[in-house]
């Protein structure tokens, strides 16, 4: 598991990105599992996530709504396949707008630099 940090931070809202290796819906509940053991990920107001796995792409929002078809979107540009990407939000109470998509942007892309 690689875990990126404080890697962005934007009005209050403070951004780490995460990721592994991964080959299925039920190793990308078990890896989320995993990295929600530590509390600070366990109390992120949102670690929404993408995976390229088989035919079937697989991704969750978690309540950042587009925010996992952006880094589906990314993982399929940079042919990143059976790798879980996690990106947590703590909301610091301002709203970023538009600015959330370039984030996860930014975070996805530092991601794959580090894990290649």
């Amino acid at each position: 598991m690689l875990v990126l940090e404080n890697i962005i931070s934007d009005r209050g809202s403070r951004y780490a990105v995460s990721g592994g290796p991964c080959r299925s819906e039920d190793e990308a509940k078990t890896f989320l599992k995993e990295l929600q053991r530590k509390k600070k990920f366990a109390k992120a107001t949102h670690n929404s996530w993408g995976l390229l796995a088989g035919d079937t792409p697989l991704k969750n929002d978690d309540g950042e709504s587009g925010a996992g078809m952006v880094i589906l979107r990314m993982l399929k540009r940079e042919g990143f396949r059976d790798h879980i990407v996690v990106v947590t939000r703590w909301y610091g109470g301002k709203h970023v707008g538009g600015d959330r998509f370039r984030h996860v942007q930014d975070a996805v892309r530092q991601y794959i630099e580090a894990a290649r």
